[in-house]
């Protein structure tokens, strides 16, 4: 594809998601930005959840797995609606209750200020680094197909993609949000529907007379020592869900700005169905595109197998075109709110600024937003070397460290009275249990032969609950 195509095919998009954001904004004051004024249509929020929901990690990466992994990631999914059910009728009237701007205020009413920190600072290095993640894929697929032959460089394309994404939602916020993402959802399901369409057409009877024999489209593995063995993958589904979307304020936000509990909990199972069936085509487009790249020799693996075959020159130039604006879609979908929530968690549980004047809390939000923009743009740049060839792998096995003590913290506020002793405890323990677990991952392997999956958020969860439950007590003098 030519370059300045695909720059014409960006700021055209650009263009409606601006247009879009300034429509429905209205007032452009904190409330606004932090929780939507309360006042989103549950539908709306719903729909523009789905692109919020898989990023572009999932517009590629998961695709690209399928060859390693077959149809395994399908078991995960199932395991999202449990973790769903458990958020829309657990989580949800908990934070409906509370009444707070970010959900991390629950931890203060329960535990106090040193909790309140602790929860907010691991979620803000969560979604940081979530963010980064998701936003490098779709950087390092745009450096190769525009910006590369233009003679820019990577860290020019980072500042661009972000910049983009900062104009159009440093005013609303979550209201802008909540809107452009229901435009990014409809380019990005027609993008993934369209593709699949015109792979299927390139594809000759007998590759299509195979499909489904194919070990690639194996869903379920019971082997205990295989990674991919359902239980991991489900477990695994089940607790990342409750930490990356129950307990992470950049999902929660926008379910808070519906009117209602009743509306929010409507969105959330909602969403959980239809992730099931996105989730599941996929999986199939990246069976047709193991099937494509085979029969015309195209020896791309992994991330770079969509984009490789997006670009074949067998295939209509439409099809190239669809790859870039559902990747576009997928990635501003997903980052548009994870620096919508970044500013809001860091202004409100960190500098605390709903206790400041009106201007000085708008004055200093603008401040957050912007060195927020520039955090995620450092850590894209910086983490280049580092990124292996399925980013999916590696957010989830990050979550698994780092969301970890939020689980903690969260499950043990929910089953427990106890209130703690010592304020330095909680920190002290959120550090201890990711450091113990990545130490659990190491030797469980060599000295019991079991290798852990993604489960290994629910063993994080569970020695933050050990610890939290252990605290020893205040000495009496």
């Amino acid at each position: 594809m030519n370059p300045w195509s695909i720059l014409f095919l960006m700021a055209a998009y650009f263009g409606l998601l601006v247009i879009i954001a300034r429509r429905f904004t209205g007032s452009a004051d904190n409330r606004t930005f932090f929780t939507g004024n309360r006042q989103s249509p549950w539908y709306v929020v719903s729909f523009g959840m789905i692109g919020a929901s898989l990023s572009g990690v999932t517009f590629i990466s998961v695709p690209g797995w399928v060859e390693t992994s077959g149809f395994a990631y399908l078991q995960m999914v199932l395991g999202y609606v449990v973790g769903y059910a458990v958020i829309a009728y657990v989580l949800l009237p908990l934070y409906y209750r509370e009444n707070t701007t970010t959900i991390y205020g629950f931890l203060h009413s329960r535990y106090g200020r040193s909790a309140h920190a602790t929860g907010a600072w691991f979620f803000i290095l969560s979604r940081w680094v979530g963010a980064s993640f998701r936003l490098y894929l779709v950087a390092a697929v745009l450096q190769t197909l525009v910006f590369d032959p233009l003679g820019l460089p990577f860290w020019l394309t980072v500042l661009l993609t972000l910049s983009l994404i900062w104009l159009y939602t440093y005013r609303g916020g979550i209201r802008s949000v909540i809107f452009t993402d229901t435009l990014q959802t409809v380019a990005m399901l027609g993008a993934l529907i369209l593709s699949i369409y015109f792979i299927r057409q390139a594809l000759s009877p007998e590759d299509l007379a195979t499909w489904g024999a194919s070990v690639d489209s194996q869903i379920f593995f019971f082997d205990v020592a295989d990674g991919r063995n359902f239980w991991k993958q489900f477990l695994g589904g089940v607790f990342i869900t409750l930490a990356m979307t129950g307990l992470d304020q950049d999902m929660m936000q926008k379910n808070l700005t519906c009117r209602t509990l009743g509306e929010s909990q409507r969105n959330m199972m909602t969403l959980a169905v239809v992730l099931i069936a996105v989730n599941f085509l996929f999986l199939t487009l990246g069976k047709d595109l193991s099937m494509y790249a085979l029969a015309h020799g195209i020896e791309a693996k992994g991330d770079a197998l969509f984009p490789a075959v997006a670009v074949s020159s067998a295939l209509p130039s439409v099809v190239g075109i669809l790859f870039i604006l559902g990747l576009i879609a997928a990635a501003y979908s997903s980052a548009d709110s994870a620096l919508t929530a970044l500013t809001t968690s860091f202004c409100v549980d960190i500098l605390g600024v709903e206790a400041k004047s009106e201007a000085e809390a708008v004055r200093t939000r603008r401040i957050v937003h912007i060195g927020m923009t520039l955090a995620v743009a450092a850590l894209i740049v910086f983490a280049r070397p580092f990124v292996d060839a399925s980013i999916i792998k590696n957010i989830f096995t990050a979550a698994g460290y780092t969301y970890g003590p939020l689980l903690g913290l969260f499950a043990y506020g929910l089953i427990s009275t106890k209130r703690p002793s010592h304020m330095w405890w909680i920190p002290a323990a959120a550090i201890a249990s990711p450091l113990l677990t990545y130490g659990l991952s190491i030797w469980v392997p060599a000295a019991l032969g079991y290798t852990f999956g993604f489960e290994l958020i629910l063993v994080n969860g569970a020695l933050m609950t050990g610890f939290l439950a252990l605290e020893p007590k205040a000495r009496v003098s």
